[in-house]
């Protein structure tokens, strides 16, 4: 568990050129009222190309929005976790 809501699995460290650091979920998801969030790594381009062919999704800064599992390509969804996985472990290989 990362906090009281959100599920997420494998661990990398960050640190920000503001000096700002800390720990965060490789992927995670957190089933709310409204939607369930998903957390995958952001900054990476291959993200919004995996992203046009999901289903039916809105995302925020650092979240992919869906409204239910049936809303969305799975065979997707696994690819945006392996690619996620992937690109943390490529910017942060000694933080992983």
């Amino acid at each position: 568990m990362w906090g009281p809501s959100i599920i997420g699995f494998g661990k990398y460290h960050y640190k920000y050129e503001s000096g700002h650091e800390g720990d965060a979920p490789l992927v995670g998801f957190s089933p709310r009222k409204a939607k369930i969030s998903l957390y995958f790594a952001t900054g990476d381009k291959k993200r919004m190309e995996l992203l046009m062919d999901f289903g039916k999704h809105t995302t925020g800064k650092g979240c992919v929005y869906i409204n239910k599992v049936a809303d969305i390509d799975v065979e997707v969804l696994k690819a945006l976790i392996e690619q996620s996985v992937r690109f943390l472990k490529e910017i942060y290989p000694n933080n992983i």
